[in-house]
């Protein structure tokens, strides 16, 4: 069976940014050449530290006609399954420096949190993480078992995120979040450095291939905010950058159309839960609000069937453990090429060399086999 059949690959909507100018030095402004070089001299130096793969879906490229597709697999960092095991904890280092006496606290829909408790762990800290009661109590326990306290609270992350800010000026708990906000600007730009450190690995696994395009997932717009740093820190030329979101919360992609920070109603939470974002962060979007080329939308339906694919290595040689936020890159790559107009406007052919973010493993598995299943 063809993977990319067209019929089968949804997208709800694509946009092209209007306000479009990839500017390296405004970039670097949001987060400094020095926060990207010392998190990663920091994080390269931690006991269990070591890169993770950059894999080649050479079937898929194959099929789809484009010279290369690297996916870099996070299912394998520091064992918590996750990019965002660079950031949390990385941030938690900093701002303690090495003051064994605090405690830190963060909202979370998962693997932050999870990161967070790990830092604080590795610290010798106590550590206090407020869950909504949507977040699984598979992802709560994960966070118990490295022994943290773990507070579930009535309604969604916006609410946890509301009795996280709570309870720690109560109690001058030192909140660790990955989102900004007014005068809440360091800890998240650190948390950012740290995801930086992917970019900075993939420099040195390519071998001097030049990256055409990036797919970047995007919640509150973390992440992807940090990739594009670290590539205008890293990178010589400029890779169309292509943001990717459930279309039940596509806050970057409302925000980008009309250049400033939009705030929508989630009205059902998608499968892709740690995307389930109503509104970007700041220091992100002073990054992603000129540098981001498209944005591009998705339902829900094919997240289970791309998880399948590759965990049965059909995209490449490699069996990929991909959650269900890993899924979605692979998923707009295959939409766009399946889609003329989109293919030809983001410039996607024989000599696309194109990276996807395979941003988390089976963080969550029962949700993993779950999804398999389907």
């Amino acid at each position: 069976m063809n993977i990319s059949n067209g019929q089968l690959w949804k997208y709800s909507s694509f946009i092209e940014n209007k306000n479009y100018s990839f500017n390296k030095e405004e970039i670097l402004k949001n987060i400094s050449k020095n926060h990207i070089d010392e998190a990663y001299l920091t994080i390269s130096k931690w006991d269990s530290y070591s890169p993770t793969p950059l894999l080649l879906l050479n079937k898929l490229s194959k099929e789809l006609n484009l010279n290369k597709i690297y996916y870099k697999d996070e299912s394998k960092r520091f064992g918590l399954k996750s990019f965002k095991a660079l950031g949390g904890a990385y941030a938690v280092e900093k701002v303690t420096k090495g003051n064994k006496d605090i405690t830190v606290s963060t909202a979370t829909a998962g693997n932050h949190g999870r990161s967070v408790a790990w830092g604080a762990k590795r610290l010798g800290l106590k550590c206090k993480i407020f869950i909504s009661e949507y977040v699984s109590d598979a992802r709560g326990k994960a966070m118990e078992a490295l022994g943290a306290d773990v507070v579930k609270v009535k309604g969604n992350y916006e609410k946890s995120l509301i009795e996280c800010i709570k309870q720690s000026l109560e109690n001058n708990w030192q909140i660790v979040q990955d989102v900004a906000w007014k005068d809440y600007m360091l800890v998240p730009t650190l948390t950012m450095a740290g995801y930086s450190v992917m970019m900075k690995e993939i420099v040195d696994q390519i071998n001097n291939e030049e990256i055409t395009h990036i797919f970047l997932q995007a919640g509150v717009g973390g992440m992807a905010g940090a990739m594009v740093a670290g590539a205008a820190r890293y990178l010589e030329n400029t890779p169309k950058m292509i943001i990717v979101e459930p279309d039940s919360a596509a806050c970057v992609m409302e925000s980008i159309k009309t250049g400033k920070i939009e705030k929508i109603n989630i009205e059902r939470e998608s499968l892709m839960g740690g995307m389930s974002c109503g509104e970007p962060s700041l220091v992100p979007w002073e990054i992603l609000k000129k540098s981001v080329n498209n944005c591009i939308s998705l339902p829900d339906d094919d997240i289970g069937k791309a998880m399948k694919l590759f965990a049965n290595a059909s995209f490449g040689d490699d069996k990929i453990v991909a959650g269900e936020n890993s899924a979605p890159g692979v998923i707009s790559l295959i939409a766009s090429c399946n889609d003329e107009n989109i293919k030809n406007k983001i410039n996607l052919n024989s000599n696309s060399n194109v990276l996807l973010i395979g941003c988390e493993g089976d963080t969550d598995q029962e949700m993993y086999q779950k999804l398999l299943k389907e």
